[in-house]
């Protein structure tokens, strides 16, 4: 894209990563962050950790430059970093846990891109980037390929260089890189596989812009709750549909491969082994680098899950209000009846057509539909000896379904809600494994139902043989009201 002056002025005043680069403690915040992030493949640490490390880094840092030359505490550091008008950490807490976790947002690690690549590289490798380019472009042209006779001429082609490749070897005359063509593709390998890395905070960051707008949307919404519903699903699989969750879902499918961790972790332990690299390398952690991006993917699938889960906590918490405040307004037409009790107004005080409205639904009354007369052949042939067993057509269990809802009902008249094991007990389960399967259908079946299935309960009942069965299941719950 062409660069604009009033958009670069605009970023030079409100981009995080430019103010980082121009930022009076810049040196200070690249190096650290640096060393405590992108240097040990991190991906978030412990407030009391990052601020040990910072307290560290800061001691050194006032042998050299002065005990004055950074004056703040190492707390107040990270905090002013993590501000939204620096946007340089991201402050956060984990569930399940009081003490706060520091990442860094994308801005800061673009940032540290652009610093590191100021300085002057003793290699530079240009033959490795250009087969990168031409494999990249082959693939593309013989990806939107549709002609099958031109894919069978690009693979017999194909074909050919590899049998002459073959012939060669045979032959005893086997390719072999040299140093600087390893030293070359190394490095090449070695920025890649750091990119790589970083490219998950934006892709986290990315999902948590998406679910923001969907809070953002459901806060100010006034129209019906179905469509509001059907908006909020419909920006969910605009996430998992979006060309960067299907390349992230991409990406994660290949390196959860079993055969493919084996390849990389092969390929790792040759390449780290060459004697030509023994100088070359200088960070281990590379080695393992693939468990370090199957580690950051881990966490960018379970952000995923958490923000799917707050966004349905939310819309829990919007159902509470809403019926909270009708609620409200029936008490204050109760508090209102209870005042004029007494004293009732003249005339017409309350006109009520009918105490429930009648609604017909053109859909709800089936199209007739002919029956087919059966064809029953009575004759049986003497010589069929054929062995059919007539008490299969007896043993058939079926479960009454509306008699369940009847007692769910008659228990929740006195109640709001009741859990399954309550129900179970007060109506022991009389088709076993059948008819526990019903119940939980049926609250699938109604959005007045919960199914906890981060608690467990365990269910026991007695079979037909006598035999005593047990069950694990989600905790489930059934609200007053509930209809299929």
């Amino acid at each position: 894209m062409a660069l604009d002056f009033f958009d670069l002025r605009s970023m030079k005043k409100n981009h995080p990563a430019w103010k980082l680069m121009t930022a009076e403690y810049g040196p200070l915040i690249g190096a650290f962050l640096d060393r405590s992030f992108r240097e040990h493949h991190v991906q978030s640490i412990p407030e009391s950790q990052l601020v040990l490390l910072l307290e560290d880094f800061l001691f050194h840092l006032s042998e050299t430059e002065g005990p004055d030359s950074f004056p703040r505490e190492a707390k107040a550091y990270l905090d002013d970093w993590a501000e939204d008008d620096k946007g340089w950490l991201r402050k956060y807490y984990s569930p399940g846990t009081d003490e706060p976790l520091y990442d860094l947002t994308p801005a800061a690690e673009r940032a540290l891109q652009w610093m590191e690549g100021l300085f002057e590289s003793t290699f530079v490798g240009t033959e490795s980037r250009l087969y990168t380019v031409i494999e990249l472009l082959k693939q593309i042209v013989q990806g939107v390929e549709n002609d099958a006779q031109t894919r069978i001429n690009q693979l017999k082609a194909e074909r050919k260089h590899l049998d002459e490749q073959i012939r060669r070897i045979q032959a005893g005359d086997i390719p072999l890189l040299d140093e600087r063509g390893i030293k070359e593709r190394f490095y090449q390998f070695s920025r890649t596989a750091r990119e790589l890395l970083s490219d998950f905070r934006a892709v986290e960051h990315n999902f948590r812009s998406l679910d923001r707008q969907v809070r953002e949307q459901v806060a100010g919404w006034t129209g019906e709750k179905g469509q509001l519903l059907q908006s909020i699903f419909g920006h969910h699989d605009a996430i998992l549909e979006s060309d960067q969750g299907k390349s992230f879902q991409a990406f994660w499918d290949f390196l959860m491969s079993p055969s493919r961790q084996e390849e990389l972790t092969e390929l790792l332990d040759r390449v780290f082994e060459l004697p030509t690299l023994a100088e070359e390398v200088d960070d281990r952690r590379l080695r393992r680098v693939h468990f370090d991006w199957m580690r950051a993917g881990e966490q960018t699938q379970r952000t995923v899950a958490r923000l799917s889960q707050q966004l349905r906590r939310f819309l829990d918490d919007q159902a509470y209000f809403e019926n909270k405040r009708i609620m409200q307004l029936i008490d204050s037409i109760e508090q209102g009846a209870l005042e004029v009790r007494d004293s009732i107004p003249p005339g017409d005080f309350m006109q009520i057509d009918e105490l429930s409205p009648s609604l017909t639904l053109p859909f709800a009354r089936p199209l007739f539909v002919p029956s087919q007369p059966p064809s029953i052949d009575s004759l049986i042939a003497l010589d069929d000896e054929v062995d059919v067993d007539p008490e299969a057509l007896f043993n058939t269990l079926v479960v009454d379904k509306k008699a369940l809802w009847d007692r769910l009902h008659r228990i929740l008249e006195d109640r709001t809600q009741v859990a399954l094991d309550e129900v179970v007990e007060l109506y022991p389960l009389e088709h076993g494994l059948a008819e526990l399967v019903t119940y939980l259908t049926m609250a699938t079946e109604t959005t007045h139902s919960l199914i906890d299935e981060q608690t467990s309960i365990p269910l026991e009942w007695l079979d037909t043989q006598g035999n005593r069965r047990r069950a694990t299941l989600p905790q489930v719950i059934f609200l007053k009201g509930g209809r299929p």
